[in-house]
């Protein structure tokens, strides 16, 4: 049985690193456009097959969205950004706590040591990369806290505000898109770094907020609220805008974004002296408006 065991063993490890090495060689971006461009056919025989076949593999749970008919979604799209009761997501109305900003998994979080993040064991990556080498921006995260949160094809894939806040800038980093699952996490180095993803910068009653979007194999489009979709498959160079001189302010618990096909979101927060809540733990699932972590109100720093 040990044998057989150790063979097995061997054989799936094998098998991960297939398709770690495959994410290497294939076209990602081609990959992307053409999976956004099927998902948003409204072909009522394709778009229903494609709902019925995805929902059913994945378990999706109906009885939160506000559309519980499958069949009533005009395009794959709606269906996979659909829009859920509030009240099947109560929001942590704590005034000193940053809340779940989307049903995830938490992958990683804790004390951003000299700006530098986990991103599994062995693997690190820091906030400046994280930022696009961003130097000024990044200073205010050196020292702070931060979590990455999983985004898996089940969940739902609009993305909240954790804590009241007011838009300063948003950037645009082009990338790759490798997967974002586990397995890729703990295999490709630096790969939140790596991936196309969207900052948005927030200034907070605790100070910095970061919000990241990160994209991955598959994700038609990242979308904001206030800028719609960010994402667009042929720019080349970061994009960074100032909304300085606008207000936009959310609310806790309003929606900021979403994701088209799912991936990831990392949250950094600024130097305080915070407190992460019971239940939040490695691997553990997460709830939208679910308590993340506390910041002491007699805290200065």
């Amino acid at each position: 049985m040990s044998l057989f065991r150790s063979i097995t063993k061997r054989y799936m490890s094998f098998i991960e690193q297939l398709k770690i090495i495959f994410q290497y060689l294939i076209p990602q971006h081609a990959i992307s456009i053409l999976a956004g461009k099927l998902a948003e056919i409204k072909t009522p025989w394709f778009k229903n097959w494609f709902i019925t076949k995805f929902a059913k593999a994945y378990k999706i749970d109906m009885t939160i969205a506000q559309e519980p008919e499958l069949t009533n979604y005009a395009t794959f799209n709606d269906f996979f950004t659909r829009a859920i009761t509030p009240e099947s997501r109560p929001i942590d109305n704590d005034i000193n706590s940053f809340c779940s900003p989307v049903d995830g998994a938490m992958s990683q979080f804790g004390k951003i040591e000299k700006g530098r993040i986990i991103q599994a064991k062995n693997h690190h990556f820091n906030v400046l990369e994280i930022l696009g080498g961003d130097t000024e921006r990044a200073k205010a995260f050196e020292n702070g806290e931060f979590c990455t949160i999983y985004l898996a094809p089940k969940d739902y894939h609009r993305i909240h505000m954790p804590c009241d806040g007011e838009l300063t800038a948003m950037s645009h980093i082009p990338g790759k898109l490798f997967s974002v699952n586990p397995l890729t996490a703990n295999n490709v180095p630096h790969l939140f770094a790596r991936n196309e993803r969207v900052v948005s910068y927030f200034d907070t009653q605790f100070g910095k907020l970061a919000l990241i979007s990160v994209g991955a194999t598959i994700v038609g489009s990242i979308e904001t609220v206030w800028a719609g979709t960010v994402t667009p498959p042929t720019r080349k160079t970061i994009s960074h805008t100032d909304y300085s001189n606008q207000t936009i302010q959310l609310a806790k618990g309003e929606e900021m974004g979403r994701f088209k096909l799912g991936s990831t979101v990392i949250l950094l927060i600024e130097n305080a002296n915070w407190s992460w809540a019971d239940g939040v733990a490695n691997e553990a699932d997460l709830l939208l408006g679910q308590r993340l972590v506390t910041k002491s109100p007699n805290s200065n720093s």
